[in-house]
């Protein structure tokens, strides 16, 4: 250095002399210096670094640019050749923006700057043209500024992409978005397309390139490893080096802009900013110089902190698309036993939370080895400005770390409130799913208290957390505190001489705020890092399951559970398949689709796959989707297809027909229809194999014969292809080529139907009681047409019902994010809930905090300016007492403060979540059939999850910044009164930037979140489907899907982050100029500002950036995060059922004693303003009647059901029971007295005992009586548990046969005078149906019996029948007088082939 400066001396004579550049009130550069130096320095620069920047344009080019007028206008205005073709390249090599150029101007103008100055105090002394001067010196740079101002205001649709270097580190580009998110409600139309590098389709293919050279790699490294014993250990070490690469690949280019330039520098240049104070006769440019010199510092900490930041969210966000892309890609090659291991909550909630944790990881994972880096540099400052005496600053680190890291594995240790949270939600996800059952039985307050007890026990957890995170905040945010004093204490206490001054103070002060931030960041990041290690071993898992076998390639070899099984099916053949519940009917269908695990033996299918499992799949789209399924419609073979399956007369009941928009799971289609579309689906792809799974036991018996004949059959329009067709209904075997009779997993027979039946085994003593349907009966008929559209009228009105209701709850889903700023009145409710006198001791204890703060500051500013008596200070003990009594207050209150805001949060928590739980299941079923199970579950899960967690931290951050915002501008405005006029303007523009900030952000979350939700949807549905969709080969097409729903949510994701690092950037900027008014103006009141009052300014407003940060950050976090609670509280005002019990109700406790129902014109409707569904009904039930309900699909039937449960509320009319109208009495009253066993069996996990008796109000041999009458006890007797046996999420690890018994047994055990079924045996055998009948029959005997049959053969026996049309009972009388009348039902039983 000194040695440049003699050369430069040499040159220029006298150029560097420090007495007149330094230690002179006017300092200048000679004029040799400024001509040469100044001159060449940026013609240096570029000469000597185009090359290596235009041999990077040709190995990084994009493409030629055209030139516009524009830009050869300002080539024309170019000075230097170099400049002109460095231009030309970029535009040939597509580079819009130059960096490099930039740089070149930028110095070209500092480098100006120095003479310019000269020329215009040579102007001012000479006086002469000043104008001329300055138009001559920055005409030459105005281009550069227009060409800013250029890009700023006029971008392209893709800012980013465009923007010029400046406005890439200042986020210029981000300004139209936030300008636009403030004057309108922003739409999903107004977000930037995603760039090319940040999409699903680049990423995964990168990814994917990465995965194989990692793959290749490792086996190369473990090819002499022995398979057997470390092929576990291979696989995730390959899996995790592979995600570690690619993490590390991506991130590579934000190492040149980590933000290792940190404000150490600031400690120096106080200390010279001090030492000016302190020097009377030090010149006042000095002083001016330090303070910019100050402000330059914190602008360019800034622009390196917010870029690095930007960058990491920009890597972390491409995880998050490669990890989810993965975790889709493996949910659709997953097989059935690993599909058992994980529900399809634990999927989705590796989709959301662990890959938002992945995407944490990358942002804080630097400061793991930066931050002990910093923490050193700290500690080495100290010890240059106090000595030895650090030693006890690093003590006192030392003891915080452990202390934190104690508090960190106690509060891991009660992570499992995480479990009781999993299980609160899982619980909850089995409730909304069975919420018809829960009502049914009246259930809602066993499962409320369920959900009650692991409500209670994850907030007890939650509050041990809390108080353990408020000692753990006390000890952080006084740690500055704790090592001043600790080493101010030793350094004072250990020499006399030891004093204390102005720079020693506040310069070690400072250093100490400094190292507030890594030793914050650490355990952060560490506790991020080990959280990841967690994650990465869920996704490792997830990875490493069993795979499906690809069905592209043929012969395919897979293996099924059962023993000797052995069967070729001819091609063109029918093939049905038969059995009991539980026989195998369905694995052996799974095991052709290569479901199932391999074992032993060998399956091939030639051919491709058409499949149609037992419960139908249907997508959440339009029908016609739903039947095309990714294929070109061909409108011919399309309504052949309709025709056959029966689907023109739904099309016509439908408000949109085949375009109406079919909700989720099906919601607006019957079970018959998604049966139907569901095979149509399958007749539409032209297959060679079909693989049917009891297709026509959820049609009615007319409707199941016309399918048959129409598509299944021998004249059907599958005729000529494979179809393996598993059934119950035994009028369709004789015309089956091969029948094969499964029992206990194995073929027991097989054969033709008349062969079996001349062998007399199982299959024709199974078909002895059902009698021979004749082939002509069962067709669609011009009567059966003509009956069907007599319905049309009210199916058309409930379908509208349900429809209107789906267009309403996506318009509201579509209005929703346009509110820009959540009600005041959602604040308002939720301090409420807190209570006042909780909220004022927050405050109070706030305030004292930071008033101990301010007097333990300012009593630091009085010691530092006590006077030096013989080299000593006076009273040190006493100062140094005071100093910790008021530091140790702060402390305490920081600590009850915390755990003040928690305990309040946790109150409000407890209550909205009783309120919402209350709510929702004091809701009608009309409300759920109305309401996505997602949205619900949702309020339950994030939402409740939002307001635990997220609200409490966000207020805790939010107050304390703000009070410390406050103590700051009190010290300032105490050292210079005049600062108000800084501070006053300053806080109304932060105000006007907030405003634009919360306006937009908080648009721009609700869009992001209303845009997850279909990534969701779709994974949820894929994991569903994914046996239909992998036997249709269409992995490919739904991965695209998935690909698009995650890319649409990435478009919101990206722009809500830039906005975060938009606000920084100009909050920081804001601060800065708030630290240099507060240096500017103590230099100049430097006669009359004591030094120690100027650090104490100084060093306090160099806090003041980070502190307006934080507060927008937090304040935008609280109002997103209360978004929670108007969501929760937006269920409050819904319509509620009638209520569960009524107090000083009079009814008899053994009531229904006879089981007597009496209907006086009764009348019910779906919903207000609709025809009734039920009209004048007015009928007598005796007690022990039993009575068989029959109609078309829309007569009615399940209406009366409804009506005796009062699931509907009566529109006219009366309901008896014994006598007792039942709208007098409590739900919980009427339905816990009555029994009813539904069409759709639903079980919940837990044990099976469980399911049987959740209240234990049976004995264990009541529950075997009850499983032995339901035909369950050898089935039950030979699981390893027995009544514990631990039934899936859905009762899924038991057939659906089975589960319809399981409902049998419940209805045994509590075996009420009133039992119900609601076409209970759909899915029974018939030889099972037979059995459960007769035990109806013997165990119900004194009992009323209502039977809604599909099956009509289970009613003729039965008192009387009732035949309902269009919502009137058209005959009743006993089963042998209406064939007698030849009316409806005489037909309807000529059709099922009774007669």
């Amino acid at each position: 250095m000194f040695w440049n400066i003699q050369i430069i001396s040499g040159f220029c004579g006298q150029g560097l002399d420090q007495e007149n550049t330094w230690y002179t009130h006017n300092p200048e550069l000679s004029n040799c210096f400024q001509n040469t130096v100044l001159v060449w320095a940026p013609c240096i620069y570029l000469w000597v670094l185009s090359p290596f920047y235009c041999l990077r344009l040709y190995c990084h080019g994009r493409g030629r640019l055209p030139l516009s007028s524009l830009c050869s206008a300002k080539l024309v205005r170019k000075t230097t050749k170099t400049s002109v073709c460095v231009i030309h390249w970029e535009r040939m090599r597509g580079c819009r923006s130059s960096v490099f150029l930039f740089f070149f101007w930028l110095l070209g103008v500092v480098c100006s700057l120095i003479p310019l100055h000269a020329k215009v105090q040579l102007a001012v002394d000479q006086h002469i043209g000043i104008l001329f001067h300055i138009y001559l010196n920055t005409y030459p740079h105005s281009v550069l500024f227009g060409h800013i101002v250029y890009l700023f205001f006029f971008q392209n649709a893709c800012p980013v992409q465009d923007a010029s270097f400046l406005s890439k580190i200042l986020f210029w580009w981000f300004s139209g978005l936030v300008f636009k998110g403030y004057r309108s409600p922003l739409q999903a139309e107004d977000l930037w397309s995603l760039r090319e590098e940040d999409t699903s389709e680049k990423i995964i293919s990168d990814l994917e390139e990465e995965w194989t050279a990692e793959r290749t790699k490792l086996q190369h490294a473990t090819v002499n490893l022995e398979p057997n014993h470390n092929g576990w250990m291979w696989s995730a070490t390959e899996e995790s080096s592979q995600m570690l690469s690619y993490i590390r690949n991506q991130q590579i280019s934000s190492y040149f802009i980590v933000p290792s330039f940190k404000p150490l520098s600031f400690s120096f240049y106080l200390s010279l900013l001090l030492g000016f104070m302190k020097d009377e006769d030090a010149p006042m440019w000095k002083g001016f110089f330090y303070a910019s010199l100050m402000f330059l510092l914190s602008c360019l900490q800034s622009v390196f902190n917010h870029q690095y930041t930007y960058t990491c969210f920009t890597v972390g966000m491409r995880v998050k698309t490669a990890v989810m892309g993965l975790v889709y890609r493996k949910s659709l090659v997953v097989n059935s036993a690993a599909r058992r291991t994980c529900t399809v909550g634990e999927i989705v909630n590796l989709v959301s939370a662990d890959t938002q944790k992945l995407m944490d990881f990358v942002v804080y994972f630097n400061a793991v080895w930066l931050a002990p880096i910093e923490v050193t540099l700290c500690l080495f400052f100290l010890w240059q400005h106090l000595g030895p005496s650090a030693l006890a600053g690093i003590a006192t680190v030392i003891f915080i770390f452990p202390l934190n890291g104690f508090i960190a594995r106690q509060r891991s240790k009660l992570q499992v409130q995480m479990k009781y949270m999993d299980g609160r939600v899982k619980l909850m996800n089995e409730i909304l799913n069975g919420i018809k059952i829960l009502k049914f039985y009246a259930w809602e307050k066993a499962f409320l208290e369920q959900v009650l007890g692991y409500r209670e026990k994850e907030l007890k957890t939650l509050k041990k957390s809390q108080i353990l995170y408020s000692v753990s905040l006390a000890s952080f945010n006084s740690s500055s505190f704790l090592i001043a004093f600790a080493m101010f204490g030793v350094y004072v206490l250990i020499d006399d001489k030891n004093v204390l001054d102005a720079q020693k103070i506040f310069v070690s002060m400072a250093l100490i705020n400094i190292l507030k931030t890594p030793l914050s960041q650490l355990p952060f990041a560490m506790n991020h890092s080990l959280t990841n290690i967690t994650v990465s071993t869920r996704l490792l898992n997830t990875q490493s399951g069993n795979k499906c076998p690809s069905l592209s390639s043929f012969p395919l070899t897979y293996s099924v559970f059962w023993s000797r099984i052995s069967v070729r099916v001819p091609c063109g053949s029918l093939v049905a398949v038969v059995g009991h519940v539980g026989s195998g009917k369905s694995s052996l269908l799974s095991a052709m689709l290569g479901e199932t695990e391999k074992r032993s033996g060998a399956v091939s299918v030639k051919g491709s796959i058409a499949y149609v499992p037992q419960q139908a799949w249907i997508q959440n789209a339009s029908l016609q989707d739903n039947i095309l399924f990714g294929q070109e419609k061909k409108e011919s073979w399309y309504q052949r297809v309709l025709e056959a399956c029966a689907l023109l007369p739904d099309l016509d009941n439908l408000p949109a027909g085949d375009a109406t928009e079919i909700g989720e799971k099906g919601l607006n289609l019957s079970g018959g229809q998604k049966q139907r579309v569901s095979l149509a689906r399958a007749v539409y792809r032209k297959a060679d194999v079909y693989l049917l799974d009891d297709p026509l036991s959820a049609v009615d018996a007319h409707v199941g014969q016309h399918i048959f004949n129409k598509v299944i059959g021998p004249k059907g329009i599958l005729r000529d292809k494979t179809r393996v067709l598993v059934t119950h209904g035994m009028s369709f075997l004789p015309q089956a080529d091969l029948i094969l009779v499964l029992v206990d997993g194995e073929i027991s027979e097989r054969g033709s139907y008349q062969e079996l039946l001349n062998r007399n085994g199982d299959f024709a003593l199974a078909d002895s009681d059902d009698d021979h349907i004749p082939e002509d009966l069962g067709k669609l008929t011009k009567v059966d047409k003509a009956r069907i559209g007599r319905v049309r009228s009210f199916i058309l009105k409930l379908d509208d019902t349900v429809f209107l209701l789906t267009i309403y709850f996506w318009l509201m889903i579509s209005i929703f994010p346009l509110s820009q700023q959540v009600k005041l009145e959602m604040y308002i409710e939720y301090f409420r809930t807190i209570g006042l006198p909780l909220i004022v001791s927050i405050v109070f204890l706030y305030a004292f905090q930071q008033a101990a703060s301010l007097s333990y500051n300012y009593w630091l500013s009085l010691w530092a300016d006590q006077p030096v008596i013989n080299g000593t200070q006076l009273n040190v003990d006493l100062k140094l007492g005071v100093y910790g009594a008021l530091g140790f207050a702060q402390g305490i209150a920081i600590f009850g403060t915390t755990l003040a805001i928690s305990l309040g949060c946790i109150i409000a928590s407890r209550h909205l979540h009783l309120d919402l739980l209350n709510n929702v299941l004091h809701s009608p079923m009309s409300f759920f059939e109305s309401t996505p199970s997602g949205n619900l579950l949702n309020r339950f899960a994030k939402e409740i999850d939002a307001i635990d967690n997220m609200i409490p931290d966000g207020l805790k951050m939010m107050l304390g910044y703000f009070f410390k915002l406050m103590e700051v501008c009190i010290i300032v405005l105490m050292a210079t009164p005049f600062a108000a006029v800084i501070i006053l303007p300053m806080a109304f523009l932060y105000g006007f930037i907030q405003s634009f900030y919360v306006a937009t952000s908080c648009q721009l979350r609700r869009l992001e979140s209303v845009s997850r939700s279909p990534i969701y949807t779709h994974l949820n549905e894929t994991v569903q489907g994914a046996s239909v969709i992998r036997a249709f080969n269409e992995q490919s097409r739904f991965i695209m899907g998935a690909n698009h729903k995650v890319d649409h949510n990435q478009t919101a994701y990206f722009p809500r982050f830039v906005a975060t690092r938009w606000l920084g950037v100009n909050l920081e900027f804001l601060g800065n100029g708030i630290v240099l008014a507060a240096s500017i103006l103590s230099v100049m009141a430097k006669g009359t500002l004591s030094p120690g009052m100027v650090g104490l300014a100084v060093s306090h407003s160099l806090q003041v950036t980070g502190f307006l940060s934080w507060i927008v950050r937090s304040w935008t976090d609280v109002e997103n995060n209360i978004v929670s609670v108007e969501r929760v509280k937006e269920y409050a005002d819904t319509p509620k059922e009638a209520a569960w019990s009524i107090e000083g109700s009079s009814l008899p406790p053994s009531w229904p004693q006879k089981g007597a129902i009496e209907f006086q014109d009764y009348g019910l409707q779906y919903r207000k303003g609709l025809e009734l569904a039920l009209k004048g009904i007015s009928v007598h039930i005796k007690e022990r009647e039993k009575i068989g309900i029959v109609g078309r699909t829309g007569a009615g039937k399940s209406s009366l059901a409804l009506g005796i449960f009062r699931i509907l509320e009566a529109a006219k009319g009366q309901i008896y029971i014994d006598g007792i109208n039942i709208a007098e009495i409590g739900l919980h009253d009427l339905r816990s007295r009555i029994t009813i066993i539904p069409q759709d069996p639903v079980l919940f996990s837990g044990s099976l005992r469980m399911n049987l008796d959740p209240f234990d109000a049976y004995s264990d041999e009541e529950v075997w009586n009850a499983l032995e009458l339901a035909h369950l006890k050898n089935f039950v007797s030979e699981l390893p548990d027995k009544l514990n046996h631990e039934c899936s999420e859905g009762g899924e690890n038991i057939s659906l046969g089975q589960r319809q018994l399981v409902c049998l047994a419940r209805a045994l055990l509590r075996k009420t005078k009133i039992l119900v079924l609601d076409e209970a045996t759909a899915a029974l055998d018939l030889e099972t149906d037979t059995l459960i009948q007769s035990t109806i029959r013997s165990q119900f005997e004194d009992c009323a019996v209502l039977t809604i049959a599909h099956r009509l053969n289970t009613i003729m026996d039965y008192t009387k029948v009732i035949v309902m049309d269009k919502g009137h009972i058209v005959e009743m009388d006993s089963p042998s007088n209406l064939i007698a009348k030849r009316g409806q039902f005489y037909y309807m039983c000529r059709e099922a082939g009774l007669l």
